[in-house]
């Protein structure tokens, strides 16, 4: 790009609905997400709300093709049309009858303070009352016990609750710049980050969704029905105890993430070593190409 674009160059508006200080719920392909769990939460969201478009972005400033490659469909050897990536923000209305924003899909490869600036009008234009981010990462976790979240706050009472959080510098997402922005402009800001057993952190893990889903629904931002995928979390963990049982090393290890599970307080307490953390986010964006989707 040979110049800065104003950030009402790159943003279209669709609607203009009238909201009730709706929260605003993000997640983008390409950035971390053990499991695809976020990815699931907000693919849930979408199909669950049925929602309207507000905004649609325009991703040839944002997004280098070469990295997220668009999908040929290709019809006994006929070429019937592209899929191009999408971020855009649409509006719903939840189960509780509150008014909720999605801004989804790839995550911004350029220009990434136009589009914070763009997100951030957005956001005050339709009265915004409280951003939630959505990620996942691996962690030396157990699949047998409950799911254990980390939050990224914009304040300390926000990051306060059923937490692991920790001390620690790590590369930034988009959805951490729109956090610290939106925070800039009076909007509170909370990143819910699942916990997903690292022995399973490339396949799809439902409880990670799943809790997800349900720490939106408690701090009162987006509520659904998931009955369904609480179901599917049963199924995987039953799958998964007969697939540890087969294999007395896999116990094994089990046991051991179980026991410092237990000594390891969940509220409000540091995880046993942030350097384990970091070590561990720097090795999954070493073995996933920037650009790809868990």
């Amino acid at each position: 790009m040979d110049r800065r674009a104003h950030p009402e160059e790159v943003v279209t508006l669709l609607a203009t609905p009238e909201l009730e200080a709706p929260a605003l719920v993000v997640h983008f392909d390409g950035w971390i997400d053990a499991g695809a769990s976020a990815a699931a939460a907000m693919a849930h969201l979408l199909e669950a709300l049925d929602p309207r478009p507000v905004a649609r972005f325009d991703t040839e400033w944002f997004v280098d093709h070469r990295a997220r490659r668009p999908t040929m469909h290709v019809v006994e050897g006929v070429n019937r049309g592209l899929d191009w990536p999408v971020l855009e923000l649409v509006a719903a209305r939840d189960d509780a009858g509150r008014d909720v924003l999605l801004l989804h899909g790839a995550e911004p490869d350029h220009n990434w303070r136009t589009f914070v600036e763009a997100v951030v009008g957005l956001a005050r234009r339709f009265g915004v009352r409280e951003m939630f981010g959505l990620g996942a990462y691996p962690a030396a976790v157990p699949h047998t016990r409950p799911v254990r979240m980390s939050v990224t706050a914009s304040d300390p009472d926000l990051a306060r609750g059923p937490y692991v959080n920790a001390t620690l510098d790590v590369p930034a997402g988009m959805e951490s710049a729109l956090e610290e922005a939106l925070a800039r402009t009076g909007i509170p800001t909370r990143g819910l980050w699942s916990q997903v057993p690292h022995y399973v952190a490339t396949a799809p893990y439902a409880p990670a969704t799943l809790a997800l889903l349900v720490e939106l629904g408690r701090l009162g931002a987006c509520e659904i029905d998931t009955s369904d995928l609480a179901q599917r979390a049963m199924v995987a963990r039953r799958r998964l105890d007969q697939l540890v049982a087969e294999e007395p090393g896999h116990a094994e290890l089990v046991a051991q993430l179980e026991q410092r599970y237990d000594e390891t307080p969940a509220p409000d307490a540091e995880i046993p070593s942030s350097d384990e953390l970091a070590a561990e986010v720097e090795r999954w964006l070493r073995e996933h190409d920037e650009g790809d989707t868990p």
